[in-house]
């Protein structure tokens, strides 16, 4: 399907892409706090969003297909499109602008920003540090006008049955793949314990930017990178049937990136003209000097 096929109203249904992330701390609380309300989150009218969250899992579910994924890999793993520098990428994903927010005044720069630096005020490694600062960045899709249902969402495995521990299950009735007697049984195209380097996730900025960087970090970032929006595994452990021992131990990984991607957050604004030296110096020591988007 090329995005031409796509209707209007189906490519960007939330008025933020930040909503799906709302949803997921609604859906997730952080461990000993009580459930925050809707109503804590964005100052939009709740029906109406709540209307336009539902619509993008519809979406997602609807589209999100075996072959739809392998359009898409073949399509942006080219990586023919830009060559920057990492800070320049960052920079480029800062103009992703989200004027319908109006619950922070802060960029998508600051927010990794903080996500980077609640890491480091907890000690761990530098690469792990620099992890958080670009686990996002590979939404630079959406600047690809590429539809947000494919840049953002909860991602899971695809050629297989789909799990009812993802987010919405009933919308996956409209999915080509759930009639598809090649992908509607438990393991489908897969073995078991295969190990989730055989597997295929739905596409969206978790896969794009481990493609980009799965040459240059070390692999317990790799596995944060690519599974950090994989919820209905690292929290319905619904995919153990697919995960081999090695998954398994990385997963611990996983685990304790995730309160950085969803708790770090907070209205106080990093200073970026003091923090810049810090992370461009960690992305010289990991990364090479430019990258290709």
């Amino acid at each position: 399907m090329s995005n031409n096929s796509i209707p209007t109203a189906e490519v960007n249904p939330l008025q933020s892409i930040e909503l799906w992330e709302d949803d997921v701390l609604v859906r997730y609380p952080e461990a000993g706090t009580p459930p925050k309300t809707k109503e804590e989150f964005r100052n939009y009218e709740n029906s109406a969003k709540d209307a336009t969250v539902r619509e993008f899992y519809r979406l997602n579910h609807k589209y999100q297909t075996y072959d739809f994924v392998q359009q898409k890999r073949a399509e942006f793993l080219q990586f023919n499109r830009k060559e920057l520098k990492v800070w320049e990428a960052m920079e480029f994903l800062n103009t992703l602008v989200d004027e319908s927010d109006p619950d922070t005044d802060l960029d998508q720069l600051q927010h990794l920003l903080q996500t980077g630096e609640a890491i480091r005020e907890d000690g761990y490694p530098d690469w792990f540090v620099l992890t958080g600062f670009i686990h996002d960045m590979g939404k630079v899709l959406c600047l690809f006008g590429e539809p947000q249902w494919a840049v953002v969402g909860d991602t899971f495995p695809v050629g297989c049955k789909f799990s009812d521990k993802i987010v919405y299950p009933e919308f996956f009735k409209d999915n080509p793949d759930s009639n598809d007697p090649r992908y509607n049984t438990k393991y489908g195209v897969y073995e078991p314990n295969c190990g989730l380097k055989n597997v295929t996730m739905s596409w969206g900025h978790d896969e794009y930017l481990y493609q980009i960087v799965k040459d240059y970090l070390p692999e317990p970032a790799l596995y944060m990178i690519r599974y950090h929006s994989f919820y209905s595994q690292h929290r319905e452990k619904a995919y153990d049937h697919l995960m081999d021992e090695h998954d398994h131990e990385m997963f611990k990984w996983v685990d304790k990136f995730n309160p950085y991607d969803l708790y770090s957050k907070s209205p106080k604004p990093p200073v970026v003209s003091e923090l810049r030296p810090y992370y461009e110096g960690l992305i010289k020591k990991y990364l090479p000097e430019t990258i290709r988007l």
